[in-house]
C-alpha cells in the first residue's frame, strides 16, 4: 500500500488509536490536527449513510483523502438495536449521550432475562480521494452478549461482546488479536487491500 496521509472524520482518540494500528503505513490525522473544527450529525438510516456522510463534509476543509467509519452494535433481541444509535443507546430527553459504563448498563437491563443474545458487530468505512473518488467496505463481526463486562481493553461494547469460540469478550484480547477478529479490523484490511494501486 502506497504511504499517504488522510483525515479521519472523528475527534474520537480511541478510534484514531485503533485505525492508526490498522492501517500502519496510512499516516492518520485528527480534524483538531490540521486546525478544522469538525462535528457531524449522525442522522442518516445506515451506517453507509453516516460514514459517507462524515467523510464528505470534512473532505473540502481536510484538502486530503479522508477516512471515516461509522460503527455499532445490533442485537437480535432487541430487533437490531441500538444499530446505527450505538453511541446515543439511552440516552435521555436532552439527546446527550450517557457515559459508556452506564450505557453498557441500560443495553444489559434491556436484555435481563433474554435467552437469545445473540448480536454483531457492524463497520462501515468510506475513504474518500477526492470527491469523484470513494472506496466503501463494510464488515461484521458475530457474538453473543455477556451477562456483565468482561475485560478492560477496548472501549464502547467491547467488554460485553463475547466471541463463543475463543471464550473472550473483545475487551479480553490484546490488541493484535482484536484487530484481527474484529468488524473494524476486517473493514480495515478490505479497504488497505483496495489502496494498493497507486493513489
Amino acid at each position: 500500500m502506497m504511504s499517504t496521509e488522510c483525515v479521519l472524520a472523528s475527534n474520537n482518540d480511541h478510534k484514531l488509536a485503533e485505525f492508526r494500528r490498522l492501517l500502519p503505513q496510512v499516516r492518520i490525522l485528527l480534524p483538531q490536527e490540521i486546525g478544522v473544527s469538525f462535528d457531524f450529525e449522525e442522522d442518516g438510516a445506515t451506517f453507509y449513510d453516516n460514514a459517507r456522510g462524515k467523510a464528505f463534509a470534512l473532505l473540502e476543509d481536510a484538502g486530503r483523502p479522508v477516512l471515516a467509519d461509522d460503527s455499532g452494535l445490533c442485537v437480535h433481541a432487541l430487533g437490531g438495536a441500538p444499530g446505527i444509535l450505538s453511541n446515543r443507546y439511552g440516552a435521555g430527553p436532552d439527546g446527550k449521550s450517557l457515559e459508556t459504563p452506564r450505557r453498557n448498563a441500560f443495553l444489559l437491563e434491556k436484555l435481563k432475562g433474554q435467552e437469545d443474545r445473540a448480536a454483531f458487530f457492524v463497520c462501515c468505512l468510506v475513504f474518500f480521494l477526492d470527491k469523484e473518488r470513494f472506496i466503501v467496505v463494510q464488515e461484521t463481526v458475530h457474538g453473543i452478549i455477556t451477562e456483565e463486562p468482561r475485560g478492560g481493553n477496548g472501549f464502547g461494547y467491547d467488554p460485553l461482546f463475547l466471541l463463543p469460540r475463543l471464550g473472550q469478550t473483545l475487551a479480553e484480547l490484546p490488541d493484535a488479536r482484536k484487530d484481527e477478529l474484529s468488524h473494524r479490523g476486517r473493514a480495515a484490511r478490505r479497504l488497505a487491500a483496495s489502496l494498493l494501486v497507486d493513489i
